[in-house]
């Protein structure tokens, strides 16, 4: 009997894997935590702006959904430490998509290209990583890199724990935008999507993406909240802004 049973079960089909499959919840409660030391880092003084000579391009950064350019202070911070002239994304409250988003951002990239000279690097962390890689595509000729910070750009966009709050939130099914987005395709100029297995939001797949959707898929050991100020995350995003790229080919690299 035994015998017969585990041979009807080894005929069973494989199970598929839901595309739509958010991380476990496990790792959602772990982000609780990183939240509040997230939210401490905006007490944390802004550093001046480094000199305008400097060999980095500038940068901005784009905050995620529900979040705002206090989220993306001590981030700021840390890369004005390592040497950028960086900047906030200056929009207010992330609360979705708008028809009007992509040119509101291009007023931002166009006041810091008027001031540094130089098209800036976008640094987008979750739903700002999806604009990041869309703006790109747009005016490619004003981006120098794009880097994400655990974006859903791949696969479904229901792929996370955040899609039902969005849908409430920006009055928009997450999948149906006010805007004509196709945040998968690969940006023209170098693209890097830093990633977790230990996110608790988004899906390490939708964040890691397929290796030709971008230039590297650098894998960081930290959750989804500790994006912007976990040191080994910020290491990855410097090493993103300066490394050498060839933007032909795919590839995959590690930091942990």
């Amino acid at each position: 009997m035994i015998r017969g049973f585990l041979t009807r079960r080894a005929e069973w089909p494989a199970r598929i894997p839901d595309p739509d499959a958010p991380p476990p919840l496990s790792l959602l409660w772990r982000e609780a935590g990183a939240l509040l030391r997230a939210i401490s880092g905006r007490i944390r003084p802004m550093p001046p702006e480094p000199n305008p000579d400097s060999d980095h391009p500038p940068v901005m950064v784009l905050p995620g959904f529900l979040s705002g350019d206090w989220a993306t202070k001590a981030l700021r911070a840390d890369l004005r430490r390592a040497g950028f002239r960086c900047y906030a994304w200056g929009l207010g409250f992330n609360r979705g998509a708008t028809a009007d988003i992509v040119d509101r951002i291009d007023t931002r990239v166009q006041w810091i290209i008027d001031r540094t000279g130089h098209a800036p690097a976008l640094v987008g962390w979750s739903l700002g990583g999806i604009y990041a890689r869309e703006y790109a595509k747009h005016h490619p000729d004003k981006v120098a890199r794009v880097v994400t910070l655990g974006s859903p750009f791949s696969g479904s966009r229901r792929a996370n724990r955040a899609w039902r709050l969005y849908h409430l939130v920006a009055r928009h099914p997450v999948d149906n935008p006010p805007i004509d987005f196709h945040p998968a395709p690969r940006p023209s100029m170098p693209t890097f999507a830093l990633w977790s297995k230990h996110d608790g939001v988004i899906a390490a797949d939708s964040a890691r993406g397929l290796p030709h959707e971008s230039d590297r898929q650098v894998e960081v050991d930290c959750g989804h909240m500790g994006f912007a100020y976990a040191p080994n995350s910020v290491a990855a995003i410097v090493k993103a802004l300066t490394e050498e790229v060839a933007t032909t080919t795919g590839g995959q690299i590690r930091e942990a």
